[in-house]
């Protein structure tokens, strides 16, 4: 044979196998660009619009109780102060590491006195149709100062709020309790 005749190329040999088959592949791909990004949403909803928490405690019966599930939105206030009346979730003022679930009383600026077993909002006795007893703490009244808030327990002889810390400082409050989750028989507004 003549150098100068043309040859045919060999074959290219098959490729090799990876041991898995690529329908495995496949779904490891979707369930990544799945579960992925839905914990970054999760991640992001937690951190910027509502989360989650349980009550501890009495200090929020008749309305709250301990093992209670809620769902807290943290994005209004960003727009706008707390409002008299909310149940916010808010770090421990005193410094300890707990969450805390108090009623909004007073608001920055307001003088709130306790007498007669009523809270008084500048002299003016406050409506509050969701206690079931009197305010303790008769005789003493504290000014709420900017940026802040003065919050309370809704069970006010078994509840450490403003009286004993003073008032709360916004930065403190995560946000506003609006859905209980659980118990089941117990679900809807928070009130």
């Amino acid at each position: 044979m003549d150098d100068n005749t043309p040859r045919t190329p060999a074959a290219d040999p098959p490729p090799a196998k990876t041991g898995r088959p690529g329908w495995v592949g496949d779904i490891l791909r979707d369930l990544i660009g799945t579960i992925v990004p839905a914990i970054l949403i999760a991640l992001l909803i937690h951190a910027f619009l509502a989360q989650a928490t349980r009550v501890y405690g009495q200090s929020m019966q008749p309305n709250l109780h301990t093992n209670e599930r809620l769902v807290v939105e943290k994005l209004s206030y960003r727009f706008h102060g707390p409002r008299r009346g909310d149940v916010v979730v808010l770090r421990d003022p005193s410094g300890g590491s707990e969450l805390l679930i108090k009623r909004v009383i007073g608001l920055p600026g307001e003088r709130v006195t306790i007498a007669d077993g009523r809270v008084f909002i500048d002299g003016t006795p406050l409506d509050e149709p969701y206690l079931d007893q009197d305010t303790q703490g008769g005789g003493r009244s504290w000014l709420v100062p900017p940026l802040h808030v003065f919050v309370m327990g809704d069970n006010r002889d078994a509840s450490r709020d403003s009286r004993v810390f003073g008032a709360a400082p916004l930065d403190q409050i995560i946000g506003h309790a609006l859905f209980r989750y659980w118990p089941l028989e117990q679900i809807g507004p928070v009130r």
